[in-house]
């Protein structure tokens, strides 16, 4: 489903493909996923969007996100809203949808396919926006996951259904042991929803 001539363009919902590459067992090596899709076609943008939760000046995702920054992806972040819900559960809030959403349709008029690493099913609309300008788009997900990680309407609108656990071989590396604080897991402090 890809064409080597064609421009591309990748959205990342970072804390979406975190929990499917935990889903599945392993992390995502954001060197070897970019450098698949240069192979796979002319990759034009790779964009990365999360929340940040900033502790006493420290976010725990703070040294990924810089990488991605200085390794040709297009950081897009905003600061997380942490809150305490009823039951007294501490829980984080950075919804960066709207943020994906508008980017993508910039994009559109430049490029001919965009890949959306993201099973949110909010994301449907925007698949059927972005084809009725003539793009075509993959959405990389899973569906191997229980649950699975996709959203079925979302999954049948993309014109390419890419099973994240596919590309475990291309882009995986085991995951990174617990370091035994709460930081260790910097995407899964941030609620997608």
């Amino acid at each position: 489903m890809f064409y080597r001539d064609e421009r591309l363009a990748l959205f990342i919902d970072g804390s979406n493909l975190y929990a499917a590459a935990r889903s599945l067992g392993f992390d995502i090596d954001y060197k070897l996923l970019r450098q698949e899709f240069m192979r796979r076609g002319k990759l034009l943008r790779a964009y990365y969007y999360t929340a940040l939760l900033e502790n006493d000046e420290y976010s725990p995702i703070r040294p990924l996100v810089d990488w991605l920054h200085y390794n040709g992806f297009t950081m897009v972040t905003k600061p997380a809203k942490e809150f305490t819900d009823s039951q007294g559960r501490r829980k984080v809030k950075g919804n960066m949808d709207i943020e994906l959403t508008v980017d993508a349709m910039e994009t559109a008029q430049h490029v001919d396919h965009i890949v959306l690493f993201s099973g949110d099913g909010d994301f449907r609309p925007l698949v059927e926006a972005l084809q009725r300008r003539g793009v075509r788009v993959s959405v990389c997900s899973t569906i191997r996951s229980q649950p699975p990680m996709i959203a079925d309407d979302l999954r049948r609108q993309a014109d390419n259904f890419i099973e994240l656990d596919e590309l475990r071989e291309i882009v995986g590396r085991p995951p990174r042991e617990p370091r035994g604080d709460r930081n260790n897991d910097a995407e899964e402090l941030v609620d997608g929803e």
